[in-house]
């Protein structure tokens, strides 16, 4: 009888305590994986947002070496106009340096607004070698084409007029009338969620020739 009276006395968890127990570790491990989760999340959105400024830096790069380098080219040395063919929705220009063909050389240049199969647009740059604006076998040559910006729904261009001293912008430049080449070209993007980003690139043979 003794023995089991001592029995009775030592002491141990109850039922209560077990469940009390078990509940708050399950508590404090839902609390931690939850931090972990945030924490993990967060970490995912800031790399996205990282990845995605270094893609518009990369195109904004791009973007601004050809234009930059943009070219006064004529046909031939008694030809006065200059290839330069600029619209509110696309621009075509010579550039004085092909990045396809490592730097050296001339290039035809070209900003539009291409459609994917599904009618997402996308900003798409391309490249053409040689320059062959009168030639018959325009097929022949180098020509590759990158998109900058996927997710597009409008581009507008626009050109700094390098004729009038004050700022003034039109949404179109001939460079076969105008025989000049503007002094910048500013790029509206439209992205398909309504944010829209803007570029201006200065022309360095018109900044330099002013």
């Amino acid at each position: 009888m003794k023995m089991r009276r001592n029995l009775k006395l030592q002491p141990g968890f109850t039922l209560i305590e077990l469940t009390i127990a078990m509940t708050l570790m399950a508590l404090i491990a839902t609390i931690l994986y939850g931090g972990f989760y945030l924490s993990n999340r967060a970490v995912e959105k800031s790399q996205a947002r990282s990845e995605e400024s270094q893609k518009l830096r990369s195109g904004e790069d791009l973007l601004a070496t050809y234009v930059r380098s943009a070219y006064p080219y004529r046909s031939s040395p008694r030809n006065s106009s200059i290839f330069f063919s600029g619209e509110e929705d696309g621009l075509t220009f010579i550039s004085a340096l092909s990045l396809g063909m490592g730097g050296r050389g001339m290039a035809e240049v070209s900003i539009s607004l291409g459609r994917e199969e599904d009618g997402a647009g996308s900003l798409i740059l391309e490249e053409k070698t040689p320059v062959r604006l009168e030639d018959e076998e325009k097929g022949t040559g180098f020509k590759y084409s990158v998109v900058l910006r996927k997710g597009v729904s409008r581009i507008r261009l626009e050109y700094l007029d390098s004729n009038r001293n004050e700022e003034s912008w039109v949404e179109q430049w001939d460079g076969g009338e105008r025989r000049t080449l503007p002094r910048a070209v500013r790029l509206s993007v439209q992205e398909e969620g309504g944010k829209e980003i803007e570029w201006i690139f200065p022309i360095m043979m018109s900044v330099l020739a002013s």
